[in-house]
């Protein structure tokens, strides 16, 4: 191609999340919002299992004349679950095997070639996909790094240091408690308990607090940072991370970003791996306003039998409606759909509803849902907070601990339930949410869709540093464009890719 032609071509950005769900829902909004602007070529690197999974159950959200796929292996066997405790599996596969497949990919040029885009102007990575960072800084390819937790939730673990050097992790004892002092702008606020879970550890050596030490620490060395929030939420601690990170891009909440940009279009489609159940909506047709509690744990979390009877007995013994997601994985060691016992099952014939995948922000905007039962993923937090639907929070992992005790005890917006599982708590707090409390919880809940909302409208904070970034990306054409160009081939199969052996010999 011409050097006149190749300079006619709009910027092209490569977005590279972690493949697992709720990374690779908010960075394919951000490539559908890239899309949108116009002027934006995309490639979005996916794995096959998440390829396949967005194939069958969401093709729709793949569709753009300017977006497209390319394929890699996450490393793991087909028959892995890649969810529940064996999640954790993912990161040494993928730094086994996806970083050499990515660089491999990223310089054979007989492979990976296109006349229609210019070299890759930038790389939007996954803040925790160091090999996607460190290959782009080795190439001169401006890059970008895109946190998808909470500001709140990042921040803490940018401190792991400050917490080792104060005493205040690994966290001993009887001090789950106790006040945390070593993360600027949440004294007063953060316990111990809602640190990020990689904190429970007996000793820092542990290799998964380490990881999040170590990719969260190195996140300045990118030009830039993307989160997925707003000033208005997180103002004091967006404060102190531009302190070391001052180019940071807040635009989220993105859900709600992207359904402002496609308000005169069509509705912006689910990135789910999961077949959404509609039946869920036509049930909640026929409910009271706000009504309902909804029920679900995302794509990842795995319950035991145990705490399934538990949460089961609560809802049932609150008397609160609800509607319930169960994957058919997630129940350890069974079929979720299978374990429901018969007894509670005949006691909610009147007022529950169990689906094993619901279109969730449809479902949280419904007028019947009056409250959010949930494990407090970063999406989820932001989807219930648009919808102003109350939470009560129940943290498994990662980030979902900080994000719960924010809801609880910073924004007022439920109630958190973290470390506990009995039947008497789930249905006092139902209660709390849904009735006693109820007044309060859709106050606070309202204040904050309307800052939600402004934040995504046209002059919001959020709208204008997402133009600003679009301007940030076209500043960068032929700054590093010095690679060959990514193919996926026809549009919705990219070309396969190499077979693992051959770049692990």
């Amino acid at each position: 191609m011409g050097e006149q032609e190749d300079s006619s071509l709009p910027p092209h950005v490569l977005i590279f999340p972690l493949p697992i769900q709720g990374h690779v829902n908010s960075m394919l909004r951000l490539a559908k919002l890239l899309c949108l602007a116009g002027g934006v070529h995309v490639t979005f690197f996916v794995s096959d299992f998440v390829h396949r999974r967005l194939l069958l159950h969401a093709s729709s959200s793949l569709r753009h004349p300017s977006l497209r796929l390319q394929t890699v292996s996450d490393g793991l066997p087909a028959d892995h679950p890649r969810s529940g405790a064996s999640v954790v599996d993912i990161m040494p596969a993928i730094k086994n095997v996806t970083a050499p497949m990515f660089r491999d990919m990223m310089v054979n040029s007989d492979c990976l070639r296109s006349c229609d885009r210019r070299p890759v102007t930038c790389i939007i990575a996954d803040g925790v996909l160091s090999f996607a960072g460190d290959f782009a800084l080795e190439r001169g390819i401006p890059l970008l790094y895109f946190r998808t937790v909470s500001a709140c939730s990042f921040w803490a673990c940018f401190c792991f240091q400050e917490l080792i050097d104060a005493g205040e992790v690994p966290i001993k004892g009887n001090g789950m408690d106790l006040l945390v002092k070593s993360v600027p702008g949440m004294e007063g606020v953060l316990r111990r308990r809602d640190l990020p879970s990689f904190c429970r550890v007996d000793d820092i050596s542990d290799p998964i607090f380490q990881l999040a030490n170590t990719v969260t620490r190195q996140t300045p060395r990118a030009h830039a940072v993307i989160l997925n929030t707003f000033e208005a939420l997180e103002a004091p601690v967006l404060c102190h991370i531009r302190g070391p990170m001052p180019n940071l891009f807040t635009i989220g909440p993105l859900h709600s970003l992207l359904n402002t940009k496609t308000a005169n279009i069509a509705p912006a489609a689910s990135g789910s791996f999961w077949e959404e159940d509609r039946s869920c909506v036509k049930w909640l047709d026929s409910q009271p306003e706000k009504s309902v509690i909804y029920v679900s744990f995302g794509s990842l979390a795995v319950v035991t039998r145990e705490q399934l009877v538990e949460f089961w007995h609560g809802l049932v013994n609150s008397g609160q409606r609800f509607l319930w997601v169960m994957r058919p994985d997630s129940v350890a060691g069974q079929d979720g759909g299978s374990q429901v016992p018969a007894e509670l099952a005949e006691a909610t014939e009147e007022r529950g509803y169990i689906v094993g995948w619901a279109p969730q922000e449809e479902v949280l905007n419904h007028p019947a849902i009056g409250g959010f039962l949930t494990h407090s993923g970063w999406n989820s937090t932001l989807e219930s907070m648009v919808a102003g639907v109350p939470m009560i929070c129940w943290p498994m992992f990662a980030d979902q601990t900080v994000n719960s005790r924010f809801v609880g005890e910073a924004w007022k917006l439920g109630l958190d339930m973290k470390d506990t599982c009995d039947r008497v708590t789930i249905e006092k707090m139902v209660r709390d949410l849904m009735v006693v409390r109820k007044d309060e919880f859709v106050q606070s809940a309202n204040r904050m869709t309307q800052l939600a909302r402004e934040a995504v409208s046209e002059g919001g904070s959020s709208y204008c540093n997402f133009n600003r970034l679009i301007e940030y990306i076209r500043s960068m054409v032929g700054q590093g464009e010095t690679w060959p160009i990514l193919e996926s081939g026809l549009s919705g199969h990219p070309r396969p890719v190499l077979e693992t052996p051959n770049l692990l010999t």
